[in-house]
């Protein structure tokens, strides 16, 4: 399963839209950043490292767009402005921003804008291609903590369908599968767009590992019972003080704290950012619509106000272990703060 990738005979971005999941396999071809921008928004694409995935073309889909301006500061106020607009559609996320800032950085260092579009195109390339590897070693390091037969519970989606294929958490326990052990899923929903029902679900069963998909608010009892043995969850921005992952995340991380179960976040070393503490960071809010209607049937009374917060932040004090591309860290994670300033250099 590829979610997003380059199509070279378009000159287009082709994704996965996952709103239309579980019901279809629909993609997206667009040459447009105003379109690649609304998918964001609207979840079409979606999972830090899509999202970084997604930014990096983004860049070069401006580039594209913009190439028969005039060289110099028009073409590259242009693209900047672009960037920025990308930028905004989901502040908490950091990949995105970094695949941004990383193919906009090389494209402007070239003179011309025939130049910079090839090296838009060759770096954001290159950072699909990394998405793929670096899951895989996520994998493999993942895979080494879970016993030979376990059930793990999982968080919204953090498997292809977030990344560019493979996964991370769920890249975890399709590496620990293919190792030979015996692993069956636990799939949270994740209201209210049921992530975890919807896409998580969705790639296990196709994968032909065990998957069941629980209410939110079970969690926690099947945990007291005796029925989980481990939690991994993804992440789209780690500090040095707590994870951000979706809404949710933190309930589980305290419930998993209290019964003594091994609760791991698989996320690749782009979503280290050492730059900001978790009272930096803005997190996004969606909007009443998600809370308030479904399948066009309303479920709350006109006038009441929601609260909506796409992401919760969880202390690393609740973390057993963050599991990388470059390794396996543990608290007191130390080691996290020059390991991302490492890779902003």
């Amino acid at each position: 399963m590829r979610t997003i990738t380059w199509n070279t005979g378009g000159r287009c971005l082709t994704y996965i839209d996952e709103t239309r999941l579980p019901a279809e396999l629909v993609t997206v071809e667009t040459q447009s950043v105003t379109r690649l921008a609304d998918g964001i928004r609207r979840l079409e694409v979606r999972g830090a490292p899509a999202l970084g995935v997604a930014g990096g073309y983004g860049v070069a889909l401006s580039c594209f767009s913009h190439q028969i301006e005039e060289a110099g500061q028009t073409f590259c106020h242009a693209v900047e402005t672009d960037a920025a607009f990308l930028r905004a559609t989901r502040p908490t996320a950091v990949n995105l921003g970094w695949g941004i800032d990383r193919v906009l950085q090389t494209a402007l260092q070239e003179e011309t804008p025939a130049a910079a579009c090839d090296a838009a195109l060759r770096e954001a390339q290159a950072i699909e291609a990394e998405d793929i590897a670096l899951c895989h070693r996520i994998g493999a390091y993942g895979a080494s903590l879970l016993p030979d037969t376990c059930t793990v519970l999982t968080h919204c989606n953090a498997g292809a369908l977030a990344c560019v294929e493979w996964g991370t958490a769920l890249g975890v326990i399709r590496s620990a599968v293919e190792e030979g052990k015996n692993i069956s899923v636990l799939s949270c929903e994740t209201r209210p767009l049921n992530q975890g029902s919807r896409l998580t679900a969705y790639e296990l069963h196709a994968d032909g590992i065990p998957v069941k998909t629980i209410p939110d608010s079970a969690a926690a009892y099947l945990m007291r019972r005796g029925m989980i043995d481990a939690v991994i969850v993804g992440a789209d921005r780690i500090t040095p003080d707590a994870v951000f992952n979706k809404i949710g995340t933190y309930m589980h991380a305290v419930c998993a704290h209290h019964h003594s179960i091994p609760f791991y976040v698989a996320a690749p070393y782009s979503t280290l950012d050492s730059s900001r503490n978790e009272a930096d960071v803005k997190i996004e809010e969606r909007s009443r619509d998600e809370l308030a209607v479904c399948g066009g049937r309303q479920l709350m009374p006109e006038g009441v106000e929601t609260i909506n917060p796409a992401f919760d932040a969880t202390p690393l004090t609740l973390v057993t272990a963050i599991i990388t591309d470059h390794g396996i860290f543990r608290h007191p994670y130390d080691e996290l703060t020059p390991l991302n300033n490492r890779n902003q250099t």
